[in-house]
Formats: structure tokens, C-alpha cells, sequence
């Protein structure tokens, strides 16, 4: 990977010197200059992915670099070193588009901090834009699978609302496919070539939501060394998703609902406001009408999310749409695996076709995905099945570190399962050789004996 490309505008040598001494061993390419004019010639010549530039130059102060840069590299990240009594200028800067200002003398984790971030932010900006074209041919309508008469009522309901600005409100329950459906709206509307950004409501902790929704100013709180952008103002223009909003608490939902209304919204610590364009599509397993006459979500946000509600059937309500779904995902894994699995048994499907699916798509996608890393010749039989029916599926974690312990269990129990079939289709191959075995998939003995001794696995009886 290429280096981030720095250049450095200051007229006092020891700033210079500091940001090269400081940078470079992080990995960054510094050139350094002294004047606006001489910065501006050398941007010219190569491209840069930041400039630092101080304000006040005898030839040409930081605000018209800052406009030059802008006007023509708008792509350039610029950060603004300010002195005693400019930190004035430097908001002004910061209108002209500006990431942020770094106050004179700065110290090397403060630099490296606000360098980080302004290109954590490009890095975003990039990211959004070389997938856009990708994204819009996998969201295409035709890519969400399913023939049955509900989920052609979906497709409708896309196809209806997408090309509009109109709140979306999808309902259903997890595993259902809420976000596919939300970035089907997005790739298929006017701003498919703007951010689509994700707000999971479920796993940012309450204290800290408000600051990663708003972002914060440099100061608001202790360890706000720098100015952060927030989802929001990173989603403008584009569309911004809420999965799971049901878990927004009181407070948040209300400067929500001002944000939906005036367009606009405030930085943690911030003394102005901030104008946005977002389109809002919001998610919920739960019932959110219920919720308001529970007095956890507030009525009249509710209303305004739930404009234009698409309600997303649950798998075991549309059975007929299984084989369809489990071709797609064996192709996919197949493709993504390099394995040549090329069809599903009729005694397979039949079992698929008969589980009632606690955890929808997402679980019949797992399940697939599990069957391909399983299945060593050319079709999946019902041995390569497993479901994880545990109540995880259902029973909804109340914190994030709940949440990490329940995806860390589930990641177990999944690699168990794989692993302990793995062995035993590997013996059953060889006629429980291990020797064999073990050579034919490609282990160390002694790594493979570990497994079965792990597992208590010992040759079956016919």
C-alpha cells in the first residue's frame, strides 16, 4: 500500500521540522515547504492526500491556500496550524472546508491524532465512492431473491419508493434482511453515488451515540483532543440507515426527530449548527407502534419514520422462496470458497424446506455456507446441515458486551460443529485411517489425532 502523502506549508522551520520528525516514522511521505505560493507550485506537480498549512505567511496566508487547494484538488484533505489569537480564522477555515485546526505548539500525539483522522475521513469518502458502481449492480432489485407473492409486494414497494426522498421504515424480524433492502432503496435512488451509512443502534453504547452520531468539537469532553465528524454529516447527501432504532434511547429520538424536521443539527460541544441533506430509512424487530403506547419511543417521531413502512415477511412465511435462496448462497460460497459443490440433494432440501428458520435469511445463509465448508464432494446431503438452535437466535442482547460474548459464542460453536465434522468425514473417506486421513486433507498427524481427541471422536459402529 502506498504511503499517505503529506505536505507541509509553515514559514518557521522548527513546525516544519516537527511534523517531518514526527510523521515519517509513522509511516508517512512528508515534503515540506515554506511558503503558500512555493505549496501550491509543488501540489501542481504531485498529488497529496493532506496539507497542513499555517495561517499567517508573508506571501500568501493559509485562507487562500486553503481555497486554492479546494478549488483545484478537491479531494485534498487540508488541516490549518493556527498561533495565539487566530483560533478565530481557524473556524472561518474550517467553513471553507477545512477538516480541522491544530492551535500552536502542538504536541506529536496531537498531530498525529488529527492526521489520522482527516484521513480516516478520506479513506471513507474514497471507500464510498470506488464501491458505488459495485454496489448498484449488487443491490439491483433482481438481486434480492425471492418469487413469493410477499416478496414481490417488497420488490413493489422498492421499485415505488426508491427514485423519492420519502422516510422508510422497514419492519421485521431479525435475520430478514432489513439493511439489503435499505441499500436496495439507496443504489437504486438519485443518491447512489452518495454515502450510504450505517447507525447500528443496537451496539453503540448509550454514552457515546450522541458523539458518534454529531460528531464533537475539539475540547467538548476530556480526551476530545480534536474535532471529529459525525455519521450524520458524513452521510449528507446520501442516505443514512438506522438499524435496530427501537434502542435509541429518549433523549437521542427527540434531537433525532429536530434533525429529521430542521435539517440541521449540532456538534457535541458546538456553538453552531451544521445543515445536512440526508435521506433517513430506519430498521425495527420490534414493534414500535407498541412502543409509543409503552411510553420507550416517542409518538411523534414514529410518525415521521413511519411514512412509507415496508414490512419484511419472516422465512418461515415464505417457504416456496427456500430452494431459490439456497441455490444462490451455494453459488455464492462456491465462488467465494473455490469449492466445486454444484447442487443441493432432494433429501437436503427437504430438510431445509421443513425447519421452521428462527433466524430467517441470515440463519439459511450460515447454514449454507457451514454445508459448502463441509461437503467434500460435488453435492450437499443432509449430514452437511447443522442449525444452531440456540435461543441466542431469539433472545436479543441488552449491551454491547453482550453482544460480543453472544457473536464470540456463536463463532465457537460454529467452528466446532466444522471442525468436528470435518474429522469425521475425513475418516469416513479413508476408512477411519487416520494416517490416511490426515494425508488426504492435508494435517499433521499429531494435529489431526488432537482434533478427534478433542472431540472424543472413535471409529463408528455399523
Amino acid at each position: 500500500m502506498d504511503k499517505p502523502k503529506v505536505l507541509v506549508i509553515d514559514d518557521e522551520e522548527i513546525v516544519r521540522l516537527s511534523c517531518v520528525r514526527t510523521l515519517q516514522p509513522e509511516g508517512y511521505d512528508v515534503k515540506v515547504v515554506q511558503s503558500g505560493i512555493e505549496g501550491l507550485k509543488v501540489i501542481e506537480k504531485e498529488a497529496f492526500d493532506l496539507v497542513l498549512t499555517d495561517l499567517k505567511m508573508p506571501d500568501m496566508d493559509g485562507i487562500e491556500v486553503l481555497k486554492r487547494v479546494k478549488e483545484g484538488w478537491p479531494d485534498t484533505e487540508i488541516i490549518v496550524i493556527t498561533g495565539y489569537g487566530t483560533v478565530g480564522s481557524a473556524v472561518q477555515a474550517m467553513k471553507f472546508g477545512a477538516f480541522d485546526y491544530l492551535e500552536k505548539p502542538f504536541t506529536p500525539d496531537q498531530l498525529l491524532l488529527v492526521v489520522s483522522r482527516s484521513l480516516e475521513k478520506k479513506r471513507f469518502i474514497i471507500d464510498n465512492i470506488q464501491s458505488a458502481q459495485k454496489s448498484i449492480s449488487l443491490y439491483r432489485l433482481e438481486n434480492i431473491v425471492g418469487t413469493s407473492k410477499e416478496m414481490q409486494k417488497v420488490f413493489q414497494m422498492i421499485a415505488t419508493v426508491a427514485p423519492t426522498v420519502t422516510t422508510v421504515l422497514l419492519n421485521g424480524e431479525s435475520g430478514t434482511g432489513k439493511e439489503l433492502v435499505a441499500k436496495a432503496i439507496h443504489y437504486n435512488s438519485p443518491r447512489k453515488e452518495q454515502p450510504f451509512v450505517v447507525v447500528d443502534c443496537g451496539t453503540i453504547p448509550e454514552g457515546l451515540m450522541e458523539s458518534e452520531l454529531f460528531g464533537y468539537m475539539k475540547g467538548a469532553f476530556t480526551g476530545a483532543t480534536a474535532s471529529k465528524k459525525g455519521l450524520l454529516e458524513l452521510a449528507d447527501e446520501g442516505t443514512i440507515f438506522f438499524d435496530e432504532i427501537g434502542n435509541l434511547n429518549l433523549s437521542t429520538q427527540a434531537k433525532l426527530l429536530r434533525i429529521i424536521q430542521e435539517k440541521e443539527f449540532r456538534p457535541v460541544g458546538g456553538r453552531e449548527s451544521i445543515k445536512i441533506d440526508v435521506r433517513v430509512i430506519t430498521a425495527s424487530n420490534k414493534d414500535l407502534e407498541d412502543m409509543t403506547k409503552e411510553g420507550s419511543f416517542r409518538e411523534d417521531l414514529f410518525y415521521r419514520l413511519n411514512i412509507f413502512p415496508i414490512d419484511l415477511p419472516p422465512l418461515r412465511k415464505r417457504k416456496e422462496d427456500i430452494p431459490l435462496l439456497s441455490e444462490y448462497f451455494l453459488k455464492r460460497y462456491c465462488e467465494h470458497l473455490g469449492k466445486e459443490v454444484t447442487h443441493i440433494s432432494a433429501e437436503a432440501m427437504k430438510t431445509l424446506l421443513s425447519h421452521d428458520w428462527p433466524g430467517n435469511v441470515r440463519q439459511l445463509e450460515n447454514t449454507i455456507h457451514r454445508a459448502v465448508l463441509l461437503c467434500m464432494g460435488r453435492t450437499i446431503k443432509p449430514e452437511h446441515l447443522t442449525f444452531l438452535e440456540s435461543k441466542s437466535l431469539n433472545d436479543i442482547p441488552k449491551t454491547s458486551e453482550e453482544l460480543k460474548e453472544r457473536k464470540k459464542d456463536l463463532r465457537s460453536k460454529s467452528i466446532e460443529e466444522i471442525e468436528k465434522s470435518f474429522i469425521i468425514d475425513a475418516l469416513k473417506r479413508n476408512d477411519w485411517n487416520i494416517t490416511r486421513a490426515s494425508a488426504d486433507v492435508g494435517m499433521q498427524r499429531t494435529n489431526f489425532h488432537a482434533l478427534m481427541k478433542k472431540y472424543d471422536i472413535t471409529k463408528e459402529i455399523e
